[in-house]
């Protein structure tokens, strides 16, 4: 079987979060050479490779074989793959069947390398992402088994295969802030205390503005507000009660801790509660690393391509990962098509990675 008859196995088995579509079975007898470790949670499907071929380092490859719903507006059945002018169409194809598809034929295909490589694959990615990668990293860290460095391999290219690789990735703050004032009549407007009014003069002070200045790899960190609601939707009665929802995306200039304190000094003044929490923490891999430089050179001599390290896009188990103190990264084929109708990748695109992966193996 080369890579891309893998990866039409992999589109065609059905798997939605948080479904694996027994592929963690298939995968595990098709690299029969290494050592598997079912770590299941609940629904959650997980499973972690390796092999010790030598004394040197631990080098992981991780991602997620769970998939998106398929959705409407498909030209062909997204369970089905098809060919159409070099291109591969299936649920799946970039994210991230292709980079599981890749890394598995790399590993298959590795006879020696000085150190331990492992794969660590979840069902769960897609979907809330608690019982997947993080339970099989808790397993790792109480056998004394972290890797020392790990690609995943979620699409990050851009406009050409190899153009970028994620060397970290901005955090995620979320915040309810309620503001209470005094509910009463329009026509009695002293009688009251409206919240809008109270929130009005702040606004300026906080929508859209900058937490921190970014810096080459971080974009800054943005105090962005969702949703504002409050009254009863009648045109008599002045609002006793005002929610306010914000996001920011954070990068590692910005805390929680930093953005809970932005909120409360602004509001000080007020009767006010505030919700807070952070889903994903950011991270940043150093670009001096071993597996930095490693992946940096691997693109380089395999697809010609300068490689930019970016931190631009949304989040993913990397950042796990980043938080038992693992150098990662990610690298994929492009995303231009990732959760929407007819996803498709290229063949060449997906045969390069499998090079570019074995030429870490071989280098790292």
């Amino acid at each position: 079987m080369n890579v891309i008859e893998l990866l039409i196995k992999m589109v065609e088995s059905k798997s939605e979060t948080p479904s694996d579509g027994e592929l963690l079975s298939f995968i595990a007898e098709y690299l029969d050479g290494f050592e598997a470790i079912r770590i299941d949670k609940d629904e959650v499907k997980n499973l972690f490779l390796y092999k010790k071929f030598g004394e040197g380092k631990h080098l992981c490859f991780a991602g997620h074989v769970d998939v998106v719903p398929s959705g409407d507006g498909w030209s062909s059945d997204p369970y089905k793959v098809i060919e159409k002018d070099g291109l591969l169409y299936g649920r799946g194809m970039q994210d991230m069947k292709s980079g599981v598809a890749a890394f598995t034929q790399a590993m298959k295909n590795t006879t020696t390398f000085n150190g331990t490589l492992s794969m660590l694959l979840t069902s769960d990615e897609e979907g809330p992402a608690i019982k997947g990668t993080l339970e099989v990293l808790k397993y790792l860290k109480a056998k004394n088994m972290l890797p020392d460095s790990a690609i995943v391999a979620e699409p990050t290219c851009e406009t050409i295969f190899g153009d970028a690789i994620k060397v970290g990735r901005r955090g995620s703050i979320n915040g309810i802030l309620t503001l209470n004032g005094v509910q009463g009549h329009a026509a009695y407007p002293e009688k009251s205390i409206n919240p809008i009014n109270l929130i009005a003069p702040i606004l300026p002070t906080i929508a859209g503005v900058n937490l921190d200045n970014g810096d080459e790899y971080f974009s800054q960190s943005k105090f962005v507000i969702t949703d504002i609601r409050s009254g009863l939707e009648v045109t008599n009665v002045t609002p006793g009660v005002l929610k306010m929802m914000f996001n920011v995306r954070n990068s590692t200039a910005t805390t929680l801790k930093d953005v809970k304190t932005f909120v409360e000094n602004r509001f000080k003044e007020h009767d006010f509660t505030l919700e807070i929490n952070q889903s994903s923490k950011s991270f940043m891999t150093d670009a001096d690393s071993h597996i930095v430089k490693t992946i940096t050179s691997s693109i380089k001599d395999v697809l010609n391509v300068e490689t930019k390290h970016s931190t631009a896009g949304g989040t993913s188990d990397a950042r796990y990962i980043a938080e038992f103190g693992i150098d990662v990264i990610e690298f994929g084929v492009i995303n231009d098509t990732i959760h929407a109708p007819n996803e498709r990748t290229s063949k060449e695109y997906v045969e390069g990675l499998e090079k570019v992966f074995s030429s870490v193996i071989k280098n790292y």
